[in-house]
C-alpha cells in the first residue's frame, strides 16, 4: 500500500513539474503560454532543463504567430484590427521584459525581440478607430449604444492619451449612458427620519445617478428617466412582554469537619433553592414604502413596503432557600434588577435595519441597468 502511494505521488511530481516548465502549453500550441510558464519557471532554477527545451521550442514559434496574426488582421480589414494587433505586439514586447529579468531564460533567448517601434504606430491607428466606433455608436442615441461608446473613448485615450477630445467625450458618452433619477421628497415623516443618505449613497452601478429637484432645475436636466419616493410608514413598538420560569435547584456542600480515628473527614449538608428567571422582551417594527416610477409614461416600476423588526431583551432572577445550591452564573442573574433599554435604543436599530434594506432593494434593482 505504502509503495503504491509512494509511486503514486512520484507520478504526480512529474506531473506537476511537466505543467509547470510549459511543455502542456506546447503541446496545445498555446506558444505564448508555454514561454511565460518556462521563464517563470527558469526565474526559479536557471537550469532547469525541461524549461529551458520548451523556451527554445516554443519562443520563436510565438513571436511569429503574435506578428503574423497582427498582419492578416490588418490585411483583412478586420473590426478593431489596430487594437488586435497593439495586442499582438505588446505581448511580444511582454515576453521581452520577462525573459530580460530571468538570466536563466535570457542564457536560452539572448536576444529577445521587440516590436516597441511597430506597436507606437498601431496604437495610433487604434486609438483612432476605436475614438471613430465611439462616435457611430453615440450617434445611435441609446443608452446600452452610449455605454458602448463610454467603453471606446476611453480606448482610444489609453492607446493614445489626449487623443483628439476623447476625454470630453468620454464625459459625454458617460452623461447620455446614466439613468437619470429623481429622489422626490416625502411629504410624510416620522421623527424626522431621513433616508436620502442612503439613496443618495447608492454608486454600485457607475450609469445610474439620483438627483435632487432642485439640482434637475439647476442642471437643466431635458430628460429624467425615473423618478422614486421613499415614504416612512411608520413605527411602533409594543409593550414590555415579561414571562418568568422556576425550578429548584439541590447541592451537597461541605459544611465542616469531624475526627474518625484521627482521620479528618469531611462533613456535607444537602442545600436547596428555588431560582425564578425572568426574561423582558420589547419589539419595535418600522416600515417605509419604496415607490420608483417611470419618467416617461408615469407607470409605478416598482412599489414595495420595507419592513424591519428588533427585539430588546433582558434577564434577571430571584431565588429562595440557600443561595450556595445555584451555580455562580445563577447567583450572578439574581444580582440582576429589571432593566430597561436606552430611549430610541429599539428605533434607532430598526431604522439601521431599514436603511441596510433599502440600500439592498435599490442594489438589486439599478444594477441591472
Amino acid at each position: 500500500m505504502k509503495l503504491r502511494l509512494y509511486s503514486f505521488l512520484l507520478l504526480s511530481l512529474v506531473f506537476l513539474d511537466s505543467c509547470s516548465s510549459g511543455k502542456a502549453a506546447y503541446k496545445q500550441g498555446d506558444y505564448y503560454e508555454a514561454v511565460l510558464s518556462a521563464v517563470q519557471r527558469l526565474r526559479g532554477k536557471p537550469d532547469h532543463k525541461k524549461s529551458r527545451e520548451v523556451l527554445k521550442l516554443s519562443y520563436q514559434l510565438a513571436v511569429d504567430y503574435l506578428e503574423t496574426d497582427a498582419k492578416n488582421q490588418i490585411a483583412a480589414n478586420a473590426n478593431f484590427k489596430y487594437k488586435t494587433a497593439a495586442e499582438n505586439y505588446e505581448k511580444i514586447n511582454h515576453l521581452y521584459e520577462e525573459i530580460r529579468t530571468s538570466p536563466g531564460a535570457l542564457r536560452v533567448i539572448p536576444k529577445p525581440v521587440t516590436k516597441f517601434d511597430e506597436l507606437t504606430e498601431v496604437k495610433a491607428k487604434a486609438a483612432e478607430e476605436t475614438y471613430e466606433a465611439g462616435i457611430q455608436a453615440l450617434l445611435k442615441n441609446t443608452r446600452e449604444d452610449a455605454k458602448r461608446a463610454y467603453y471606446l473613448f476611453n480606448e482610444a485615450n489609453t492607446f493614445s492619451p489626449g487623443y483628439r477630445e476623447a476625454i470630453e467625450m468620454i464625459e459625454q458618452a458617460r452623461f447620455n449612458a446614466t439613468l437619470k433619477v429623481v429622489v422626490q421628497p416625502s411629504l410624510i415623516s416620522y421623527r424626522d427620519w431621513n433616508f436620502d443618505p442612503v439613496v443618495f449613497g447608492y454608486n454600485s452601478n457607475m450609469f445610474v445617478k439620483f438627483y435632487t429637484p432642485q439640482q434637475v432645475e439647476e442642471l437643466k436636466l431635458e430628460k429624467v428617466d425615473h423618478f422614486i419616493k421613499v415614504i416612512v410608514n411608520g413605527y411602533q413598538e409594543g409593550r414590555a412582554v415579561i414571562t418568568k420560569k422556576t425550578e429548584s435547584f439541590s447541592d451537597s456542600v461541605k459544611t465542616g469537619e469531624k475526627t474518625v480515628k484521627g482521620v479528618k473527614t469531611p462533613i456535607y449538608t444537602k442545600v436547596t433553592a428555588t431560582l425564578t428567571t425572568y426574561t423582558k422582551k420589547i419589539t419595535g417594527r418600522g416600515s417605509i414604502n419604496l415607490t420608483i416610477t417611470d419618467a416617461g409614461n408615469r407607470a409605478e416600476i416598482k412599489n414595495e413596503d420595507i419592513v424591519a423588526d428588533d427585539t430588546w431583551s433582558a434577564n434577571w432572577g430571584t431565588y429562595s432557600g440557600d443561595a450556595r445550591a445555584l451555580s455562580e452564573s445563577d447567583q450572578r442573574l439574581c444580582q440582576r434588577k429589571e432593566s430597561y433599554p436606552e430611549r430610541y435604543y429599539i428605533e434607532n436599530r430598526v431604522r439601521k435595519e431599514l436603511d441596510n434594506k433599502l440600500s439592498n432593494e435599490l442594489r438589486y434593482f439599478y444594477n441591472k441597468y
